[in-house]
């Protein structure tokens, strides 16, 4: 991935996303999760300290080793078990039925086969399971939607693979999950262009 990618990006990224503004939207998007959870894009762990209680296990997925020294400092502090796996959200190594909840924070951005790896979310997740996600993507703004896509490029670069543009919700209801709620807000002060959120909950339930 190169040195910025592998060495630079991922303490910037950590930086920025354990604001207490983006705490409080993990806190959110977490607080309904409980029992085995598989979560898609561990990342540097920010997610760890804002679960409920009542997980039973968790399964961090993430295909880099991002502050490797950071993450187990953060692993040893959480009170449920925590399985690091380094694979892609692609192919995920688990049976069919296999958790209560998969949680995605800021990551279907920069899976490079989004489709694939939902509809692994879809597989995994048992009958009464949730998909419950907190991502940013395109806007609503039709003043920002061309400029997400004409700097979508460059965003990829300087987001070592992140989208500007990717409309979550559609994504995700193509992939076979319905759509239980979501919320769709704006981070106050931030450009548009990255600035629009997609919260909610999914279901493998079609009805």
């Amino acid at each position: 991935m190169g040195i910025y990618c592998d060495h630079i990006f991922p303490h910037l990224m950590d930086w920025i996303m354990r604001s207490r503004r983006y705490d409080e939207y993990r806190r959110a998007t977490l607080a309904a999760a409980h029992g085995d959870v598989l979560e898609i894009g561990f990342g540097t762990g920010l997610n760890l300290p804002r679960y409920p209680v009542g997980i039973g296990s968790l399964i961090a997925l993430d295909s880099a080793k991002m502050l490797p020294r950071k993450v187990a400092e953060r692993i040893a502090a959480a009170p449920f078990p925590v399985e690091i796996v380094h694979v892609n959200a692609e192919r995920l190594p688990f049976a069919e039925s296999r958790f209560d909840y998969v949680v995605s924070t800021w990551t279907l951005c920069s899976i490079p086969n989004v489709m694939a790896a939902l509809r692994e979310v879809r597989r995994v997740l048992k009958p009464e399971g949730q998909f419950l996600f907190l991502e940013h993507g395109l806007s609503r703004d039709p003043r920002a939607v061309p400029w997400q896509h004409r700097l979508d490029p460059i965003q990829q670069v300087i987001g070592c693979g992140c989208h500007l543009n990717r409309p979550i919700d559609r994504l995700i209801e193509q992939a076979g999950l319905r759509l239980a709620d979501l919320e769709r807000f704006w981070v106050d002060g931030s450009p548009r262009i990255v600035g629009e959120m997609y919260r909610g909950t999914a279901t493998t339930q079609t009805r």
